[in-house]
């Protein structure tokens, strides 16, 4: 699967899936990310991509021209959905993760500074996507997770494609407590069931926990 990516800040990217899983997915050829510098689709001798807003107010805007044209050109080569990243947009879920990891590619727009000129929106993007409501500098560290979040769903990319059941969201509620040795430590000790060697029991057991775990989030937020 392919990810396009158009940023002002492409040396980003190379650094973080050099490694790990989405690493060891790019080795294989499962997937392929590049990142594409706004600046090299500007035709000025200062490779401006941004202006001050219509109708005033601080910052400055990305421009459309430069971003029509990257993405149209990305377009050529990569035929999956235009995300333009937005703290507004949809949130980033892991049944979404699990929608655009069936497409064939991913085209993902990052905004910086007050935003992307609202054409981009209009004329350009299929889906709007946000990793969550606070600020954040710009949409490179969301395309980061993004594509983290849908690469390690492809086929073969995980090397044991059965830790993808077992995931955080994919059973039922949120996830179950892991342990490993040692069984005590600190004077905290590993529960019986999971030292039993009873399969159906421990599975019973993760069940409950995992529903637990929402529960007990939606609590906190409502005490805070």
């Amino acid at each position: 699967m392919r990810f396009d990516v158009v940023t002002i800040f492409p040396e980003l990217f190379e650094p973080v899936f050099r490694q790990g899983v989405v690493g060891r997915g790019i080795q294989r050829g499962l997937v392929e990310v590049q990142a594409h510098d706004l600046r090299a689709f500007t035709h000025d001798r200062h490779r401006q991509v941004d202006d001050v807003p219509f109708g005033g107010g601080p910052g400055m805007v990305l421009k459309p021209e430069p971003v029509f044209e990257a993405v149209e050109r990305l377009r050529r080569e990569n035929p999956g959905p235009v995300i333009l990243l937005e703290p507004w947009g949809e949130r980033l879920t892991q049944s979404l993760a699990e929608e655009l990891a069936g497409q064939p590619g991913l085209i993902i727009v990052c905004g910086r500074y007050e935003g992307v000129d609202d054409r981009v929106r209009q004329g350009l993007a299929d889906r709007e996507v946000s990793i969550g409501d606070y600020v954040l500098s710009g949409g490179e560290i969301p395309a980061l997770v993004l594509i983290d979040a849908v690469a390690r769903l492809l086929p073969g990319v995980v090397g044991d494609p059965g830790s993808l059941h077992q995931d955080t969201f994919t059973e039922e509620g949120g996830g179950y407590p892991q342990f490993t040795r040692p069984a005590e430590f600190r004077g905290m000790k590993v529960p019986e069931v999971l030292l039993s060697g009873n399969h159906a029991k421990i599975r019973d057991w993760r069940r409950q926990e995992a529903r637990r775990r929402p529960s007990a989030r939606t609590k906190s937020s409502r005490e805070t």
